[in-house]
């Protein structure tokens, strides 16, 4: 009992290290709580908690360990997720270099763009096209079973982990979303979109000449 506890701690903690590290799927938080919103944050994040549950799920049922057998389906989920963040480094690259008329403009809620369902939508791709994700996953499984680990520990882990990624990117969401936060950001707008811009653009480009 003792042991799984032990092991349990150690899958939270390094859990907690690499979520609330900033990333792309933070720094995405980050940046549309300060410019839309709590609420609009609040749904990405939910993208962001999906994807991550997702993931996790197939990584308890084995499905993700075989897919990183396959060098072809990690190619095309590296393509897929260097190609995404790339585009929201464009998109980042745009606000910074836009007017506060222009950047005001778009934020009024009467496109697409801007729909919860968009926002979801977003927020699990960048999640799921994230191959990262899946070796995370399989790496804390992994640290978590023994030999003689039941179920019951499997569903600790991933129950835990489902919480501890709604408190860490909700987290964000509400954190960056409050006044304080929202008026740096209106002072500093385009340094910070710029500063998402390098983050994108870095991390899709560096997931694109991965070799591993």
């Amino acid at each position: 009992m003792t042991g799984e506890l032990h092991h349990l701690l150690l899958v939270y903690t390094a859990y907690v290290i690499a979520a609330g590290s900033p990333g792309p799927s933070n720094m995405r938080i980050m940046g549309v709580a300060m410019h839309n919103g709590r609420r609009a944050a609040l749904t990405l994040a939910a993208g962001v908690v999906s994807g991550s549950i997702f993931w996790g799920a197939m990584a308890a049922t084995g499905v993700s360990a075989v897919l990183t057998r396959y060098a072809e389906a990690l190619i095309l989920l590296k393509i897929v997720g260097g190609l995404y963040l790339l585009y929201l480094a464009s998109k980042a690259g745009k606000a910074a270099l836009a007017s506060d008329a222009e950047t005001a403009a778009d934020a009024r809620p009467n496109g697409a763009a801007l729909s919860g369902a968009d926002l979801y939508r977003r927020g699990l791709l960048m999640h799921l096209s994230n191959p990262k994700s899946i070796l995370a996953w399989i790496a804390l499984v992994t640290l978590g079973l023994g030999p003689d680990s039941s179920w019951h520990t499997l569903a600790a882990i991933l129950g835990g982990c489902a919480v501890l990624s709604v408190t860490i990117f909700c987290g964000y969401a509400i954190i960056f979303s409050t006044a304080p936060m929202i008026r740096l950001y209106r002072r500093a707008r385009r340094w910070i979109e710029g500063l998402l811009a390098v983050c994108f653009g870095f991390a899709g480009l560096r997931l694109l000449l991965s070799r591993a």
